[in-house]
């Protein structure tokens, strides 16, 4: 079998699988179709997401759920205020010959739900960014690397904002998408209290192993892309940027800053996850904007006018695709 074919069949079983996992998922979160698919699509692509929601939208059953779907080992960390970055990483501690011995943390898992992020100080916050960025974690001289696949799921509650670190722009860029979780509609509120007030109890299966996944994000790097593709999200991109070159007159007229390179490489990244999603094997311009609010939601910065007109960042987003 030549490389194409067999990259062909892979394809082909990330599709299936993911309409797998959707299915089982569905068994236990009722709704939210669209935040499984965008979390899904951050671990194809071996990025992490920042989840925004009111409590009691089943945020940790989301992500516990799906961990269990994908064969992965699950942590979650609350973050306080008095959270150390030890509480986290992990620390070295004497054993009983009075020898130092590395008694590893929380984020040695798969996947981190990292609860309510901006409650804890910078110092902490920064020990798990780090973690992410470079898969490993350096702690009394040691580097100890971290097991792949490595996903961290970051919640932040809207509401209350007293007390709070709230994370800055260039630590917002590590994460790959920023989801903004809704009420449920009437008809999924319905089911939900039917389903979780009765005695029935309700289990995921293992639809996945660790090496299908490790091996379908090297397919998402895989998957070609035409030009006008990459020409569509760089122009995209340039478009937020205001008063340079290739802005666009409501980037001049509401946003105080654009994204960066790094919004580029994940709406690509991301649009080949949702092309494979949907079963085709190579992304269009539509790809692109159907991930485009999750991946520049966070990277842009309104400026006063735009506060003062109620302007949100995706109204800006609609205006510039």
């Amino acid at each position: 079998m030549s490389e194409m074919e067999n990259e062909v069949e892979v394809a082909n079983e990330l599709h299936t699988a993911y309409q797998k996992l959707e299915q089982e998922i569905g068994k236990v979160v009722i709704g939210q179709k669209e935040v499984v698919r965008l979390l899904i699509t951050s671990i194809f692509c071996g990025g992490h997401a920042l989840l925004v929601g009111v409590p009691g939208l089943a945020k940790t059953l989301l992500v516990h759920t799906m961990a269990q779907s994908l064969g992965l080992n699950f942590s979650r960390i609350q973050f306080t205020p008095d959270l150390m970055p030890s509480d986290v990483l992990g620390a070295e501690t004497l054993d009983q010959e009075r020898n130092f011995r590395f008694i590893k943390g929380p984020i040695f898992s798969n996947v981190i739900l990292a609860d309510e992020i901006n409650r804890t100080p910078p110092k902490t916050q920064s020990a798990l960014l780090e973690a992410m960025q470079e898969g490993a974690v350096t702690t009394g001289g040691n580097h100890y690397i971290l097991d792949k696949p490595f996903f961290v799921l970051a919640t932040q509650n809207p509401i209350e904002q007293e007390g709070t670190y709230p994370l800055p722009e260039a630590q917002l860029d590590r994460f790959m998408f920023m989801i903004k979780l809704n009420y449920p509609s009437l008809q999924e509120e319905l089911s939900i209290i039917k389903q979780t007030t009765s005695g029935d109890e309700y289990s995921v299966g293992e639809i996945l192993t660790k090496e299908q996944i490790l091996k379908f994000q090297k397919l998402v790097r895989k998957v070609p892309v035409a030009d006008n593709v990459f020409e569509y999200v760089v122009n995209l991109v340039h478009k937020t940027r205001p008063f340079t070159e290739n802005s666009d007159p409501i980037s001049d007229e509401y946003l105080e800053w654009g994204a960066g390179p790094r919004a580029s490489q994940f709406l690509i990244l991301a649009a080949k996850c949702n092309a494979l999603l949907k079963g085709k094997y190579s992304p269009d311009i539509e790809d692109v904007r159907e991930v485009a609010k999750p991946v520049l939601v966070h990277r842009i910065v309104k400026n006063f006018k735009a506060e003062a007109e109620g302007k949100t960042e995706e109204t800006i987003i609609d205006q510039l695709l």
